[in-house]
C-alpha cells in the first residue's frame, strides 16, 4: 500500500481545473461523437477502455483490486446507474438537441437528488434555501422545455423521446448518486471507480451487440478523436481529479462543479459546434446554476448547524 501524499496548492488546482473543464467539454465531445457511433457502444468502448487503463493503475500503485462479492455487486449497480443510464441517454439525447442544453437539463441532476432524500429513511430534510432552489430550478427547466414542448404538442414523438432519456437519465444518476453514498464500502475510491467504469462498459458494450450496433460504428478521424478525449479528459483525468479533491478538499467546495460544468459546456457549444441557444435558455441556465447553487450550500449548511460532518 502506498501512501498518499499531500495536496499541494498547485495539484488542487489542476484537479479542479480538470473537473470543471473535462466534465464540461465533455457534452461537446459527445455531441461530436454521436454522428459516428451509437449510443451503447459509445458509452461502452468509452468505459470499457477508460476502467481497464485505470484498473491497471491501482494495480501498479498496490491497490487491492477484489474485493467480497457483495462489494462487487454494489460497484456494478452503481457502474450501471451512473454511467450505464446516465451516459447512454444522454448520449441518445445528444443525437437530436444541442450539446449545451443537454448540459443544462444534466445539471439539474442535484435536484432529484434532494428530492429522493426527503423520502428516503433517515433521508436529509431540505432546509427553507433548499426549497427556494428547487422551485427555482424546477422553473428553469420549465422554461428550457417549454420551446420544445411546443414542438413536442405539434406532434413530435422523436423530441418527447429525446426529453424523457434526458429526463431518465438525470434520474439514474441520482439514484446510482445515493446508492454510491450509503453503501459505504470500504475499498479505494479509484478501485471502486474503476470497477464501475469497467462493469458498465462491458455491458454497454455487451448490449450494443446484441442490438445490432456495431455496422452503425465508424471510426474515422472525428470519432476517434473524440473517443480519446472521452477516455481521457472526460473518465481518466476528469474523474480522477473529482476523486482527489474529494479526498483533500470539503464536499461542498468540490459539488461546485454542478454549477460550472453547464456554462462550460454551453460557451463550447456556442464556439466549437456553432449552437445558438434562444435567450430564454440563458434565463433557464441562470435558474438552474443558481438553484443548484442554493441546494448543495444549503444541504451543506444544514448537515454543519446539525453538528454533522462529512469525511471523505
Amino acid at each position: 500500500m502506498f501512501q498518499r501524499k499531500a495536496a499541494t496548492r498547485l495539484t488542487i488546482v489542476l484537479a479542479f481545473a480538470s473537473v470543471y473543464f473535462f466534465w464540461g467539454s465533455t457534452y461537446t465531445a459527445i455531441r461530436v461523437a454521436t454522428a459516428y457511433m451509437p449510443s451503447f457502444l459509445l458509452a461502452g468502448i468509452r468505459f470499457t477502455i477508460a476502467g481497464a487503463i485505470l484498473l491497471g493503475w491501482c494495480r501498479w500503485r498496490g491497490l487491492r483490486l477484489l474485493w467480497p462479492g457483495k462489494t462487487m455487486f454494489i460497484f456494478g449497480v452503481v457502474g450501471l446507474l451512473l454511467l450505464g443510464g446516465g451516459n447512454v441517454s444522454l448520449i441518445y439525447a445528444e443525437k437530436t438537441v444541442p450539446s449545451g442544453l443537454a448540459s443544462l437539463i444534466y445539471a439539474a441532476t442535484p435536484l432529484n437528488v434532494a428530492l429522493i432524500e426527503i423520502f428516503l429513511p433517515k433521508g436529509e430534510p431540505l432546509p427553507r434555501r433548499g426549497w427556494l432552489g428547487m422551485l427555482l430550478g424546477f422553473v428553469g427547466l420549465a422554461v428550457l422545455v417549454w420551446p420544445s414542448m411546443q414542438i413536442v404538442l405539434a406532434g413530435s414523438r422523436n423530441l418527447l423521446w429525446t426529453y424523457a432519456a434526458m429526463l431518465g437519465g438525470t434520474l439514474s444518476w441520482a439514484v446510482g448518486s445515493l446508492v454510491a453514498r450509503h453503501a459505504r464500502v470500504e475499498a479505494n475510491s479509484f478501485v471502486a471507480a474503476s470497477w464501475q467504469m469497467l462493469i458498465a462498459g462491458v455491458v454497454c458494450t455487451l448490449l450494443g451487440t446484441a442490438l445490432g450496433e456495431w455496422p452503425s460504428v465508424h471510426m474515422n478521424r472525428p470519432a476517434t478523436i473524440s473517443m480519446a478525449y472521452l477516455v481521457v479528459g472526460g473518465s481518466l483525468l476528469g474523474y480522477t481529479g473529482f476523486i482527489y479533491l474529494l479526498e483533500h478538499v470539503p464536499a461542498a467546495v468540490v459539488l461546485s462543479y454542478n454549477y460550472v460544468n453547464p456554462v462550460i459546456a454551453v460557451l463550447l457549444g456556442i464556439m466549437l459546434l456553432g449552437e445558438r441557444p434562444a435567450p430564454t435558455e440563458f434565463g433557464g441556465m441562470a435558474a438552474i446554476v443558481l438553484a443548484v447553487f442554493l441546494i448543495t450550500t444549503a444541504k451543506v449548511g444544514a448537515k454543519q448547524a446539525g453538528g454533522k460532518t462529512q469525511e471523505r
